[in-house]
C-alpha cells in the first residue's frame, strides 16, 4: 500500500504566518490533487505548548489549538485519515513526524501495511527531511514529491542540500507530474 504523508502544512508556515515559508501556499493545490491518488493520506502537525525550548531558536509558531497550528482552509483536510502531533513537550523540538506523541507512526504504517511512503509539506530542510530520514531508518521505501515541498532556506540552497542528502540516504525524488500520469495511478 502507498501512503501520502503531509508534513506540517499549517497556517504559521504559510507566507503570512509567524514562521512563514516563501511560497509555502503554492504547494496546497498540488497536494490537494495528489490526495486523490493515495488510498491512505495522513499528516503531521507541530503542536507546541505556549512555552517551549523550541522557541529559543524559532519564532513562536504552531501553538496547540491556535489558528496558526490549524491546516489552511484551502487544504482538503477531510481526506486526511489520521494526524500525528509532534513537538508537544516544552523540551522537545519535534521535527520528525515519527516523534509524534499521540500515536506511533512506525507502528501505524506497519498496521496499515504501508510499503511506500510519499512525503510532501513544509519544510524540506527541517521537518520533511527529519521525517524522511526516520522513515528510511525504519526501512520504509520513501519518496519525496519535490514540487510539493517548500524549504525555510535560512541559507540559500538548503532545500537542494536537503534533497541531495535524502537521495544519498536512499529516498527517491519524484514530481507530482510523474505520479499523476494515468499509467502510474493505482
Amino acid at each position: 500500500m502507498r501512503a501520502l504523508l503531509i508534513v506540517d502544512l499549517q497556517n504559521d508556515f504559510l507566507p503570512a504566518g509567524s514562521l512563514g515559508v516563501k511560497e509555502g501556499d503554492k504547494i496546497i493545490p498540488i497536494i490537494n490533487n495528489l490526495m486523490n491518488s493515495f488510498p491512505l493520506v495522513i499528516a503531521s502537525k507541530d503542536w507546541h505548548p505556549e512555552k517551549s525550548v523550541h522557541f529559543d531558536y524559532w519564532p513562536v509558531h504552531c501553538v496547540a489549538n491556535t489558528k496558526g497550528a490549524a491546516f489552511p482552509e484551502n487544504l482538503k483536510s477531510d481526506k486526511i485519515k489520521d494526524i500525528f502531533y509532534k513537538g508537544t513537550d516544552n523540551k522537545d523540538d519535534g521535527y520528525s513526524a515519527f516523534e509524534a506523541t499521540n500515536k506511533n507512526l512506525t507502528q501505524y504504517l506497519t498496521d496499515n501495511k504501508v510499503e511506500e511512503l510519499y512525503i510532501v509539506g513544509i519544510a524540506t530542510d527541517y521537518c520533511v527531511k527529519a521525517s524522511a530520514l526516520d522513515a528510511l531508518k525504519d526501512n520504509i521505501k520513501t519518496y519525496i514529491i519535490t514540487d510539493a515541498v517548500k524549504a525555510v532556506n535560512q541559507t540559500p540552497g538548503d532545500d537542494l542540500k536537503a534533497l541531495k542528502e535524502l537521495e544519498d540516504k536512499g529516498a527517491t525524488l519524484v514530481s507530482s507530474h510523474e505520479l499523476l500520469k494515468p499509467s502510474s495511478v493505482k
